[in-house]
C-alpha cells in the first residue's frame, strides 16, 4: 500500500507498507506462515522520461523480527 509520493525535481520518494504471509522458505529460514508487514522508502531518480537511479531503505530488522530469526526487545 502506498502511504506516500512526494516528487521534486528528478526524485520521485514513495513511502510504503507491504503485507504477506511467510509460506515459503527463504535461505535460512523455514516456512512459518506468519502474517508479514514490512515498511519501505524508495527514491527513484529520473532522467529524459526514464529511471536512472533508485535507492531504497526496507525495515530488516522488523522483517527478520517478524519472522523469529531475532528476537524481539523486551
Amino acid at each position: 500500500m502506498i502511504e506516500d509520493v512526494i516528487a521534486e525535481n528528478d526524485r520521485v520518494v514513495t513511502r510504503l507498507t507491504a503485507y504477506g504471509r511467510h509460506e515459503g522458505d527463504l535461505p535460512g529460514i523455514p516456512r512459518t506462515g506468519n502474517d508479514l508487514v514490512i515498511r519501505a522508502i524508495v527514491i527513484h531518480r529520473l532522467s529524459d522520461g526514464r529511471l536512472v537511479e533508485h535507492w531504497s531503505c526496507k525495515d530488516e530488522l522488523g522483517f527478520l523480527r517478524q519472522l523469529g530469526v531475532i528476537p524481539a526487545h523486551p
